[in-house]
């Protein structure tokens, strides 16, 4: 699979560990050494900010979707390559992910990780087949991890779906894993052969 722009979803605010500042250095070196562009929520906040200067310090295209809601509030990075100004937090991800293909997490809060279940779930209904995955700077996501590995044991997540994300604190393993990824099959395909699974009557 080629990749020619990854959509990262990153947080606002910088952490209090400069492990997760340096990561998304790392990131931006990772993804201009390999031509990849970036996609993110447009912000010049946080770590979203620090990665987009680290993007274009490098010489990386940036592209940028921020609802008009927070241009208002001047938080927009008007020195990137392109910035796209949008309605709403839902177009915004729906554009992130139209122009991304793959996406990748950077630690962050709730609005991070909303972004990530959502581009997961639409992988797990087959809407896309794009790959993606977590850096867990200093096992950031490692609780998170657990608990998807809780839902599997409940019968809540199916394993094939777990394994959809590529889990590395190394920004180039991902993108190397993202090379190589297969979509499994969707979740309520003509090919999942879970489809006919029934409710337990009570």
């Amino acid at each position: 699979m080629h990749i020619k722009s990854i959509g990262v979803y990153c947080g606002a605010r910088l952490g209090k560990l400069a492990t997760y500042v340096e990561a998304a250095e790392d990131l931006a070196k990772v993804l201009v050494e390999n031509n990849i562009s970036l996609v993110y929520g447009g912000a010049n906040v946080g770590i979203m900010g620090y990665l987009a200067d680290s993007m274009l310090a490098k010489g990386g295209r940036v592209v940028g979707v921020i609802p008009q809601g927070l241009v208002d509030k001047e938080i927009a990075h008007h020195g990137i390559q392109e910035l796209h100004v949008v309605e709403s937090m839902h177009q915004r991800k729906a554009m992130m992910a139209e122009l991304s293909d793959g996406f990748i997490a950077l630690p962050g809060g709730v609005g991070t990780l909303e972004e990530f279940f959502e581009i997961w779930t639409w992988a797990q209904l087959g809407i896309h087949a794009k790959p993606f995955g977590l850096l867990n700077v200093a096992n950031y996501f490692d609780k998170l991890i657990d608990f998807c590995r809780h839902m599997v044991a409940h019968g809540f997540l199916q394993e094939r779906f777990l394994k959809m994300i590529q889990v590395s604190i190394h920004p180039q393993d991902v993108i190397n894993a993202f090379m190589y990824y297969q979509a499994p099959v969707a979740r309520w395909s003509e090919q999942d052969d879970t489809f006919g699974e029934r409710q337990i009557k009570i």
